[in-house]
């Protein structure tokens, strides 16, 4: 996965180090030409990688990008680029996701689009995860989740929803699954059992 990375905690937009990438983009190009054995500013044929590159996706668009159309235009040149799938940020409306593989159709993009899915098992989530990943929660999930008192009621409703999130998703065609478990990896083995 070929990513541009967060800013630091002491910066409010991102600033690359010194000689660095300002965009995904640009680090998806130097590793498509070190995949030809151009290395940087060597000038020499050097032995060629093989690495196979991914790049991320935003279903409901990347919060710097001015909108869906401008951060359409950015993921087309990452594949430009050379990259080869998108795995897409966590969304929890799968018609976010279809929407956003359609979109990427329309503009040329023909890689596969890998859907990026994240269990919702605690309190501090429900809050934490529209705010610091700039999603949205669709209404029936937040209604259900407003009945939870504590992060056992959480983390049942969450696994439910993955379950049906993930089984649409897979009966609908997506190439594979994705999920970010965060260093906590019992709630995708519950979802992961119930739909393989």
């Amino acid at each position: 996965m070929a990513l541009r990375g967060d800013p630091i905690k002491s910066e409010s937009v991102f600033t690359p180090s010194s000689g660095g990438h300002h965009y995904a983009s640009e680090l998806i190009g130097q590793i498509s030409k070190m995949n030809e054995g151009k290395y940087l500013d060597d000038e020499r044929q050097n032995a060629p990688t093989n690495f196979c590159i991914g790049a991320a996706g935003y279903p409901e668009k990347h919060f710097e990008a001015m909108n869906l159309n401008s951060d359409m235009k950015h993921l087309k040149e990452k594949v430009d680029a050379g990259a080869e799938f998108i795995v897409t940020q966590m969304f929890y409306d799968n018609a976010k996701y279809f929407d956003f593989v359609d979109k990427c159709r329309t503009v040329g993009i023909d890689v596969p689009i890998i859907p990026g899915l994240k269990p919702i098992t605690t309190l501090k989530h429900t809050t934490f995860l529209p705010k610091f990943f700039h999603i949205d929660l669709p209404e029936t999930l937040s209604n259900e989740l407003e009945k939870c008192k504590t992060n056992a009621d959480v983390r049942k409703v969450g696994i439910e929803w993955g379950i049906e999130q993930a089984k649409e998703l897979k009966s609908k065609g997506a190439p594979v699954l994705h999920f970010y478990t965060m260093n906590k990896s019992t709630a995708v083995k519950e979802i992961a059992s119930a739909v393989f």
